[in-house]
C-alpha cells in the first residue's frame, strides 16, 4: 500500500495522531484532521519535519455539527483527487449530557453519526481497492440499544453513552461491509485499540493505560497489511479478528440502527444516505 492517500480523524493526538505518524513513517500521504486549527497546524509540522519526504496535510472540522462534517468531506473532494484509506478515530467521552446544535447527544453524534455520515459522502471519493477502519472499543460489549433513550431522552450515563456509541460503530461497519459487498471493491473493518493512555481514557475512566504505539498498532495494520486486504466487516483486536457482541450480528437490529442513524442525519443535513 506504497504511498496511499490516508484520512485520519481526530489525529491531532492520543491514537489517531500515533497513527498518522507510523504511516507517515512507512511513506503515506496523511490528511490530518481535528477541532483546533493550531493544534491542527502543530501536528502537520511536526510529522513534516520528521518526515520531509511525505506529504502531510491538515483540514478541520467539528463533528459535534453535522454541517460541518458535509463541508470537510467537500474540502476533501475539492482538494484531493481520491483516498485509498478512512480511519475513522475521532472520539468523544462526555461526563455531561450534552446536547450538539443538531439536538442529538454529543457521544452519540460525534462517534457514531458524524463518522457514518463522513463515510457515505466520501465513498464515491474512496478509490478501489479502498480501505474503511473505525475505531470501535471493547467497550461496546456493555453498549445497550434502547430506541427510546438514543439521545439520552430518560437517562444520561457517561459510560453508557461511550459504549453504546462503540457498539454503533461495529455494527455500522458489519451493515456497511454487507451492503458494499459486490459493489465496491471497499472493505470497512472494525477494531478495539486496547486500553491505551489517551486523554479520553484519563477523563472517562481515570486510569492509565498502555502506551500510544501498543493502541495504534491494529489501526496501522488493518489500513497498511496485505494480510487484510480481502476482510470486510470484521472486528480486530491486536490485529487478529475477535468476535464482537452477539448483537452486531443480528440482521433486523443492524437495518433498524442503519434507519433511524439515516432519519437523524437527514433531518439535520437534508441528506438522505443509500447504500
Amino acid at each position: 500500500m506504497s504511498g496511499k492517500t490516508i484520512l485520519i480523524t481526530g489525529s491531532t493526538d492520543g491514537i489517531g495522531k500515533q497513527t498518522a505518524d507510523e504511516l507517515a513513517k512507512r511513506g503515506h500521504h496523511i490528511i490530518i484532521h481535528g477541532r483546533n486549527r493550531n493544534r491542527i497546524d502543530a501536528t502537520v509540522g511536526e510529522l513534516t519535519r520528521k518526515y520531509s519526504k511525505v506529504n502531510i496535510d491538515g483540514i478541520g472540522a467539528d463533528f459535534s455539527s453535522l454541517r460541518n462534517v458535509v463541508k470537510l468531506s467537500d474540502e476533501i473532494k475539492q482538494n484531493y483527487p481520491h483516498i485509498n484509506v478512512l480511519i475513522n478515530n475521532a472520539g468523544v467521552y462526555s461526563q455531561k449530557k450534552t446536547l450538539t446544535e443538531d439536538g442529538y447527544e454529543l457521544t452519540f453524534a460525534v462517534n457514531h453519526l458524524a463518522h457514518m455520515l463522513l463515510t457515505w459522502l466520501l465513498l464515491d471519493a474512496i478509490a478501489e481497492p479502498g480501505r474503511i477502519i473505525n475505531v470501535s472499543s471493547i467497550a461496546h460489549q456493555n453498549g445497550k440499544l434502547d430506541w427510546n433513550n438514543l439521545n439520552a431522552e430518560i437517562l444520561y450515563d457517561p459510560y453508557g453513552a461511550y459504549a453504546l456509541s462503540k457498539l454503533a460503530n461495529i455494527i455500522f461497519t458489519i451493515e456497511l461491509a454487507n451492503r458494499l459487498k459486490n459493489k465496491k471493491q471497499i472493505t470497512v473493518n472494525a477494531l478495539h485499540p486496547g486500553v491505551i493512555d489517551t486523554k479520553l481514557l484519563r477523563a472517562g475512566f481515570s486510569i492509565k493505560g498502555d502506551t500510544l504505539e501498543k493502541g495504534a498498532e491494529t489501526s496501522v495494520y488493518l489500513a497498511d497489511s496485505e494480510e487484510v486486504a480481502n476482510i470486510s466487516g470484521a472486528y480486530f483486536i491486536d490485529k487478529k479478528q475477535a468476535r464482537p457482541s452477539s448483537v452486531c450480528y443480528d440482521e433486523s437490529l443492524r437495518k433498524k440502527l442503519w434507519d433511524v442513524s439515516c432519519e437523524m442525519i437527514e433531518k439535520a443535513t437534508g441528506i438522505k444516505i443509500v447504500v
